[in-house]
């Protein structure tokens, strides 16, 4: 299926983003592979600092993701993968909207959008981590080129997850 995709903006999250994340993402439906609920506006608050950080560094973040009218929606972008298990030293592309967003295209095309501005960055190649159980985000990989590289249990949740990975140097990714 080749549907137009949805017009969308990423910009640099800045501390007001951090408010509208908490709000959007207070949803057991958004939260469901990410723990379930959503987190204290503090770990938010950190999360816009820590990625504005990214973005001067190394010139890329999970971006802001803006719809067609301005609105903020959710993020989507690249970031090192931080955790002490999983794919060490690469770059892992994510993103999370809020839920009445869903199915309509936007995360494809800002995830796009993502690959597009990493691949100027130098960046040779990606990484998503996906709970195995989450077929729309399994889906949004799948549009983006990406392949099943391995599967793994996920430490904290004991739950079954994917690693997807994309060559950034292949011109015909994404």
């Amino acid at each position: 299926m080749n549907r137009v995709l949805p017009a969308v903006r990423l910009r640099v999250p800045t501390h007001e983003d951090a408010i509208v994340w908490h709000r959007i993402f207070d949803d057991p439906d958004v939260m469901e592979f990410q723990g379930g609920r959503a987190a204290e506006l503090s770990v938010y608050e950190e999360l816009t600092a820590r990625q504005r950080r990214h973005d001067a560094e190394l010139g890329f973040c999970l971006w802001t993701v803006l719809d067609g009218s301005g609105q903020v929606i959710g993020f989507t972008g690249a970031q090192p993968w931080e955790r002490s298990w999983g794919p060490a030293g690469e770059i892992e592309i994510g993103w999370r909207l809020g839920r009445e967003h869903w199915g309509k295209g936007y995360v494809t095309a800002a995830a796009r959008q993502t690959l597009e501005r990493i691949r100027a960055r130098g960046v040779p190649g990606v990484v998503a981590m996906v709970d195995a159980r989450n077929s729309r985000s399994i889906a949004v990989t799948r549009r983006l080129g990406m392949r099943l590289a391995e599967t793994f249990t996920t430490p904290a949740s004991q739950r079954a997850g994917h690693c997807y990975r994309l060559d950034l140097r292949n011109a015909d990714a994404a």
